[in-house]
């Protein structure tokens, strides 16, 4: 055999190789999308300017929506803080999941959301993804229950429902951790998070990463979390409220939040330039939502958010409940600036990630949503869905252009039209007895059908 011969064959089998290899496995990988998937706290749906609020200043989620699609009929699947990020990160309705109600101070150190639940790191990491949450955990943190020890690669955040955004405390507790270490940092939480997370997109710009990152802002403040002598009011940076030309010194808790949500709409903008920075903007999947609808509790000092047009808000199952703000930028696959009216929910994000990062649906447990870019790319395509609600003495059911809903179990359920009447103002239960009977057997069928999972 001569040399070039050889030679030939000894780059054809090294070829062969590196095809079948490591190499190929980190090219593949890399074909797959970056993704990022940023909640807020209690946002309202009416509270940022894309969404038709003329006073709030929120240019970076406004671009976001100018850049991506804009989703009028997104829903949560629960109206509180625990249980919506339990069902988002297992792509599970409550009831299935066993984990129904908000974890009290304590129970949040406890094992909260059972540890036989897979939660969408642990769908991710065998596609290749690098994986990090930066922010708020609020579904248990006990040993075995903690991010890291659920298929995240990093945590930098706090294990309680809120936390006081400069000292860092919940219900007298000091709560920031790194991984499994308690942590003591200064600075404004939401900064924090935003910072972590662009280094972690810096660091890992080179192979396909899931940053999942739920923002303490703009939750309300607590009196619990308070150090002594300090008062309970909605904190920002000078910059927020200068952005509005307020003092930081107000008193006026309307304007307080209004720099709390400015602040928190900068500190994504700085993630999403760190993006374009590494050039990941087009190679990155971004989806943003409000955990919950704003909380509207009368003489809490927390009717400053809004939720119009819709009805009520936050622990509710009325639509300020559960119909939330949400983005969705995915360039080449989603038209910029669109307004997609199609009928989502926060279920259908596992999915979703599951199928663009090439992984299979599983098959020892019922996801309850469904792959959503599809929708996404076509919204002609879209189809009626049908979505169950369950929370505390609440029971509601959204099925096509009809919301079904009662507010206690003893009472009568009462029916709307959403596409005639969006705020909930007029019960058609009388009107249309056979469609409200329909739905409220869909509903108690649903109740007996996750009862017995």
């Amino acid at each position: 055999m001569n040399i070039r011969l050889f030679c030939l064959l000894c780059i054809c089998f090294a070829v062969s190789f590196l095809a079948s290899g490591p190499v190929a496995a980190q090219t593949e990988n890399q074909q797959h999308p970056n993704i990022l998937l940023i909640t807020a706290d209690n946002l309202g749906y009416g509270d940022l300017g894309c969404y038709g609020n003329k006073v709030m200043q929120t240019p970076r989620l406004d671009q976001l929506a100018r850049e991506g699609a804009r989703l009028t009929d997104f829903y949560t699947a629960s109206p509180t803080c625990t249980v919506s990020r339990a069902t988002l990160l297992t792509g599970r309705y409550p009831q299935r999941i066993g984990l129904n109600h908000q974890l009290s101070a304590e129970e949040n150190y406890a094992d909260g959301l059972r540890q036989s639940e897979k939660l969408i790191p642990q769908y991710l990491k065998p596609q290749g993804y690098q994986t990090a949450c930066f922010g708020k955990w609020n579904v248990g943190f006990s040993p075995g229950s903690r991010p890291t020890e659920r298929g995240f690669d990093q945590f930098f955040g706090f294990a309680a429902g809120n936390i006081d955004y400069y000292h860092h405390y919940y219900a007298g507790r000091h709560d920031l951790w790194r991984g499994l270490k308690e942590v003591f940092v200064k600075g404004y939480s939401t900064d924090l998070f935003a910072d972590e997370a662009c280094q972690f997109i810096a660091k890992n710009q080179q192979r396909p990463f899931f940053i999942y990152l739920p923002f303490n802002a703009p939750h309300f403040p607590s009196k619990r979390n308070k150090q002594p002598g300090q008062g309970n009011e909605w904190q920002a940076p000078d910059s927020a409220f200068a952005a509005y030309g307020y003092s930081p010194e107000t008193t006026n808790p309307q304007k307080r939040y209004r720099a709390v949500v400015t602040a928190l709409d900068t500190a994504i903008g700085r993630v999403l330039d760190q993006l374009d920075a590494c050039g990941l903007r087009d190679k990155t999947l971004v989806i943003w939502y409000s955990d919950n609808g704003a909380f509207m509790l009368k003489d809490r000092g927390l009717e400053v958010a809004s939720n119009k047009p819709l009805r009520d808000g936050g622990v509710t199952l009325w639509e300020g409940g559960i119909r939330v703000p949400a983005i969705v930028r995915y360039p080449g696959h989603i038209k910029a600036g669109s307004v997609n009216s199609s009928p989502l929910i926060s279920l259908d994000i596992l999915p979703t990630l599951i199928a663009v990062s090439g992984g299979k649906l599983p098959s020892d447990r019922t996801l309850d949503g469904k792959n959503m870019l599809p929708v996404l790319e076509h919204p002609e395509t879209a189809e009626p869905r049908t979505f169950f609600f369950q929370y505390r003495k609440y029971g509601a059911i959204r099925q096509a252009n009809y919301k079904l809903i009662q507010t206690n179990p003893k009472q009568p359920f009462m029916l709307f039209d959403l596409d005639q009447d969006l705020g909930e103002t007029t019960d058609l239960a009388d009107q249309k007895p056979k469609v409200a009977a329909q739905m409220e057997a869909a509903y108690k069928s649903w109740v007996q059908r996750t009862k017995a999972d």
